[in-house]
């Protein structure tokens, strides 16, 4: 077995967004799997692969605003698939209702909805706050014959989870290519029939209109300036969801989101992370 890098990565300040595209960074250099958490992301290399200038080089060329710092230390050889089922990537149950795991997963609580995930990369898998959130406001909603947008779909659990509850259409939109490959490996373990899958920024939603449900889960700088375009693909008296952000930072989207015509519906709260609904006024 092999021994393994163990990198520790605190961002400041974090979201799923900022861990989603680190982890992604990480793994064109040749790291192989992610543990994120709302303070940063644990990440595993092959020790003999470990190569501190890399790392430095990704932190200072990371897009996003954020603070990163990091250490590291060597981890003996065991059996990974083991220490992800015992440690890392366990079973997620949403309100009884979903239950999200790897195929490795023994055991698994039965639901109503039973989402299979790639366990290669752990971002994404649902044990952040905001996709909780996100998924809880799915699970609530009537989706049956309606047509959504999953911005930012990482592995693509909302837009498999839309498509199960009946969704007639989900164009689902990711920009990074490590993340859009991920999410057509899931996309096909759970037989989704009725998703789209772009490779793509908002410029993606030229072609997209007649939306009744448009969900983004990404962070407020960028949907503060894609609010515009969201707002063109919808449909009148279409739902808005929205996470990636604090509680404290819905006063700044409904600065934008007001001018174009998206009213405050209600919000939720999870760990400090908020999940924003919008209605369509126009």
């Amino acid at each position: 077995m092999n021994d393994y890098t163990e990198v520790r990565l605190g961002l400041e300040p974090c979201s799923e967004t900022l861990t989603d595209i680190l982890a992604a960074m990480l793994a064109e250099e040749g790291y192989e799997s992610f543990v994120p958490d709302s303070m940063g992301v644990t990440a595993y290399i092959r020790k003999e692969a470990f190569d501190p200038d890399a790392l430095d080089r990704i932190i200072r060329e990371f897009p996003m605003e954020t603070a990163i710092t990091y250490s590291h230390s060597i981890v003996e050889g065991q059996d990974w698939n083991a220490e992800w089922e015992k440690n890392y990537f366990k079973p997620i149950v949403i309100d009884n209702q979903c239950a999200i795991h790897s195929s490795f997963h023994k055991d698994v609580p039965e639901c109503t909805y039973d989402i299979l995930i790639d366990p290669k990369m752990a971002f994404g898998t649902g044990h952040h706050a905001t996709t909780t959130l996100i998924l809880r406001r799915l699970l609530g909603m009537d989706l049956d014959g309606r047509k959504m947008v999953d911005m930012g779909t990482g592995t693509g659990i909302l837009a498999i989870l839309a498509d199960m509850r009946g969704a007639a259409s989900v164009d689902a939109i990711e920009i990074d290519e490590f993340a859009h490959e991920n999410a057509k490996e899931n996309l096909k373990l759970n037989r989704s029939q009725n998703v789209t899958l772009h490779l793509g920024d908002a410029s993606t939603l030229a072609t997209i209109r007649d939306v009744d449900i448009f969900v983004a889960n990404i962070n407020r700088n960028i949907i503060t300036a894609d609010l515009p375009a969201y707002a063109d693909t919808l449909s009148p008296g279409a739902s808005v969801i929205l996470s990636g952000f604090y509680e404290e930072d819905i006063p700044v989207i409904m600065k934008v989101a007001e001018t174009l015509g998206l009213e405050y519906a209600d919000h939720t709260v999870l760990d400090r992370w908020a999940s924003l609904h919008l209605k369509n006024q126009i």
